[in-house]
């Protein structure tokens, strides 16, 4: 098809309780409504399988169900949890999808307590119910070992975005721009041949100095995600509490970072190792990502400002060309 036949058609809707917009690159005379009816099609899926807010969803029968108990897992959350206990596993726990109770004990999340310090007893009880260790399958099945409570919510957005770029390639369209709730996928090229380049999600206190310019990256079949504490958080005794939880302490990440953005092949890959590394904090999860080979950058806040770290990984992806973003 001549490149003059195509044109970029918007496309959106919510989803998890935030938003999802699709860029793709089709003829201009192409029905819309089919594509727009099968993305929010495979996203409700998500949703009916593994949201946490929704008490008909197979992962609320999951954390209700009794000890001992084999749960059946359909084929999309047992692939989110395969790839959350792979990334648990090689994270030393950095990222564990049974946080769940500790996130609500410090009053973030679908079943949130108050938000105050808990006392040290109820940190005790709720550790108790934790641990990715704890998780066994059997013939498909899912054990319940006895007050588990699974939360994908780390996860699942990123697997939004990456069913929804599927799907699209299946219905023949060769490039678009997925996002879901800031989770970011591109591929293909726009009608003038360039790939899609995105800013990395930045605050109103980077983006004020001089010498923290805006990053853009060309996703060309690669994703972005950002973890951070600026969206949710509270202040007591004059301390500051991220919504992130150590899974290894049971307590909110010690001076988490504004951001943490990961780029990958993969949205729900991205996702998940954002918050890893968040976890692990600055030197460690840097020190992990340059180990490793993962694209990462750091925005944290110190004595001396808003300060930006990367991997070399990440470093090699910026696009530093001066086109504007998508």
């Amino acid at each position: 098809m001549n490149n003059a036949d195509l044109d970029i058609a918007s496309l959106g809707g919510h989803t998890m309780g935030t938003t999802w917009q699709v860029k793709l690159v089709v003829a201009r005379t192409r029905d819309l409504h089919p594509l727009h009816a099968g993305i929010q099609a495979r996203l409700d899926a998500i949703v009916a399988q593994m949201s946490t807010w929704e008490a008909g969803s197979d992962i609320s029968r999951f954390n209700r169900a009794e000890a001992g108990s084999m749960q059946p897992v359909p084929p999309l959350f047992a692939q989110v949890l395969d790839a959350a206990l792979d990334i648990a596993a090689r994270s030393g726990g950095a990222f564990d999808p049974t946080v769940g109770p500790l996130v609500a004990l410090w009053g973030f999340g679908a079943h949130a307590h108050a938000q105050r310090i808990p006392t040290p007893a109820a940190l005790a009880a709720t550790r108790a119910r934790c641990g990715w260790q704890r998780l066994h399958w059997q013939d498909g099945n899912l054990q319940q070992p006895g007050a588990v409570a699974l939360d994908l919510s780390a996860i699942a957005k990123g697997f939004g975005v990456d069913q929804a770029s599927q799907w699209l390639r299946a219905q023949g369209v060769h490039a678009a721009l997925v996002e879901v709730g800031g989770e970011l996928h591109g591929y293909g090229r726009k009608p003038d041949g360039q790939p899609w380049r995105v800013l990395v999600e930045a605050g109103p206190e980077e983006s004020a100095l001089a010498d923290h310019p805006p990053r853009v990256l060309a996703l060309e079949d690669l994703a972005v995600a950002t973890s951070g504490d600026r969206w949710h958080h509270f202040d007591q005794d004059g301390a500051h509490f991220s919504h992130t939880v150590d899974p290894r302490t049971g307590a909110p990440v010690d001076h988490a970072a504004a951001a943490v953005s990961v780029v990958a092949r993969h949205a729900m890959q991205a996702d998940g190792w954002a918050t890893a590394l968040t976890v692990m904090g600055l030197e460690q999860g840097l020190a992990f990502a340059r180990t490793h080979g993962l694209a990462a950058r750091f925005v944290s806040r110190g004595a001396d400002g808003i300060t930006e770290h990367m991997s070399p990984a990440f470093e090699h992806l910026l696009d530093t060309a001066s086109a504007s973003p998508a």
